[in-house]
């Protein structure tokens, strides 16, 4: 069996693609679910939880970039990463992410991701929960990829 070098190494953000690019495509994964399970319009707000080696060093390998991104609907192979700095800036200064289908959320970067330092979910090092809330802060879709 053949290994080309694509299947060694994969295209991510960086500074760590081992924090950007599993986190980019599971923020992806949960968009798509919300839309699928007909939630996307009576959502408000996201939050998302990272656990052990993502919430311990995520911040400086940029899992929270990454995250972001992924929640836009971009993935590692596409993204524009000129764009990357100016977006997460507007992500932040305004409060708003734009999901893909043009749908508007509140989104507070500093309380609505979440870094466990010190806590692990079970299966995986590297484990992620993911929220969607409604206008009345209750939880519509949780989903965990551990």
């Amino acid at each position: 069996m053949a290994i080309s070098v694509f299947d060694l190494f994969k295209i991510g953000i960086g500074p760590s693609s081992s924090h950007t690019v599993g986190p980019m495509r599971a923020a992806g994964m949960f968009v798509e679910g919300l839309a699928d399970s007909g939630l996307s319009g009576t959502v408000s707000r996201l939050q998302v939880e990272l656990f052990g080696s993502l919430g311990a060093t995520g911040k400086g390998h940029g899992t929270d970039k990454a995250l972001l991104l992924g929640l836009q609907g971009e993935v590692p192979e596409q993204v524009d990463t000129d764009s990357i700095p100016a977006r997460i800036e507007q992500v932040r200064s305004s409060g708003r992410l734009l999901l893909p289908g043009n749908l508007e959320l509140a989104l507070d970067v500093d309380k609505d991701l979440i870094f466990h330092r010190r806590k692990v979910l079970p299966y995986h090092p590297n484990g992620m929960i993911f929220h969607a809330f409604d206008n009345n802060e209750q939880l519509l879709l949780q989903r965990s990829l551990n």
